[in-house]
């Protein structure tokens, strides 16, 4: 299973807290210094069963600065995963990776029914 977060986010370390108290065994990858590849994006978006845009951090400086609240409708799905794969920082944490699902921000009811 991996664990796909930013070390100083205050929400990863609650999720990552949650895992240790669970005996979840993961492997970690900072989002800003090993982004996620455009494939691996692709990938991770059909496992989710989500909408591409559940995928934003939309609470993001970089969200906000490129005005991308706007924008979103009117780009292509190629053009969403190309953009989320340019920066880390836009893309929204944790995201929890396990061989059947993906999981995007922490909810933990919806982690609990995933992994207990």
């Amino acid at each position: 299973m991996n664990f796909i977060c930013y070390p100083k986010c205050s929400t990863c370390k609650k999720a990552q807290n949650w895992l240790d108290a669970n005996n979840n065994k993961y492997e970690i990858r900072d989002i800003k210094e090993d982004k996620p590849s455009y494939d691996e994006l692709k990938e991770w978006y059909a496992k989710s069963g989500l909408p591409l845009r559940r995928f934003f951090n939309t609470s993001g400086q970089l969200y906000r600065s490129l005005e991308l609240k706007d924008k979103l409708d009117t780009m292509s799905e190629d053009e969403q995963l190309k953009l989320l794969a340019s920066d880390g920082m836009l893309v929204k944490r944790p995201i929890l990776v396990t061989d059947e699902k993906v999981l995007v921000g922490f909810k933990e009811k919806e982690w609990e029914e995933t992994l207990i």
